[in-house]
């Protein structure tokens, strides 16, 4: 047993790095239906997933200068908000309706990015930054080791990418589904980032949101620690391996593998408002 959730967490945690979407979308499935873990249970370790991710994968991002510190805050912030909210408004809202409106919303910008996976990394001078990105300081730069230059890019949109990361947050606290994808997303196709430093700046942020929320399921008795630990060893190997090898790929085709998760987690979100 322990063995087989060591290699899958291996394998969650490169999927996880390379995407900025934790490990948790590929734990959580695998504990709770294969080795008939309750959902808390199962939840936690996919938080543990999420920790250990960003932890691997922080130190090599940061080195490369793929990861934004100050946009990763900026966002977290939003993350907060929406998230407290979605908690508050659980009881009100109608959250099979949203299930379904955002899950065609997630497949809209899967064949979007799909369509645009080529547009990357197209240098955005600081002269093209907005006033706020000036103001916030979230612009920077990383040099490629694809394209064998320097990329330089800035927020664009702050607002709506602020705005769209409160919704993220919103609907995790309202659906009880991570914000990973969510985060990229904004990221990527609201800020105009390039999609290695969105990927990168979405593992720290899942980080500091897991490492927040992992003490109320400890706290409850949650933690099934074997378990835990193989997914925390594996894990961080594979965001490790995963980390080193990302920017040797092409954003293309991080593009294509971020959308095809995309589609996934937008079925799974309309069938859970449908059924």
């Amino acid at each position: 047993m322990i063995f087989e959730v060591l290699v899958v967490s291996i394998i969650a945690g490169f999927i996880g790095s390379l995407l900025g979407i934790g490990g948790g979308l590929i734990i959580i499935p695998f504990l709770s239906i294969v080795f008939k873990l309750n959902m808390h249970q199962a939840a936690a370790a996919g938080l543990v997933s999420v920790i250990a991710t960003s932890s691997g994968a922080a130190s090599a991002y940061v080195k490369d200068r793929l990861t934004h510190l100050r946009i990763g805050m900026f966002l977290q912030l939003a993350t907060v908000i929406g998230g407290v909210l979605g908690a508050i408004l659980s009881g009100f809202l109608p959250t099979k309706i949203l299930s379904v409106i955002f899950g065609i919303l997630l497949l809209y910008n899967s064949f979007l990015m799909i369509k645009n996976r080529t547009s990357d990394e197209k240098p955005r001078e600081y002269s093209q930054a907005t006033k706020w990105t000036k103001i916030l300081k979230l612009y920077g730069s990383y040099y490629d080791k694809i394209l064998n230059r320097e990329i330089t890019y800035s927020a664009q949109n702050t607002f709506w990418g602020f705005l769209m990361m409160t919704f993220a947050g919103l609907l995790s606290g309202l659906l009880g589904i991570g914000s990973g994808i969510f985060k990229v997303l904004a990221l990527d196709t609201i800020m105009k980032l390039p999609f290695k430093v969105s990927t990168a700046t979405s593992n720290f942020m899942m980080g500091v949101t897991a490492l927040a929320s992992i003490s109320i399921y400890l706290a409850r008795g949650d933690i099934v620690y074997d378990i835990c630990d193989a997914v925390a060893v594996g894990v961080l190997g594979g965001s490790l391996i995963g980390a080193k090898v990302m920017p040797y790929i092409k954003s293309k085709y991080l593009k294509v593998a971020f959308a095809i998760i995309l589609i996934y987690t937008s079925i799974e979100m309309i069938k859970k408002g449908l059924l």
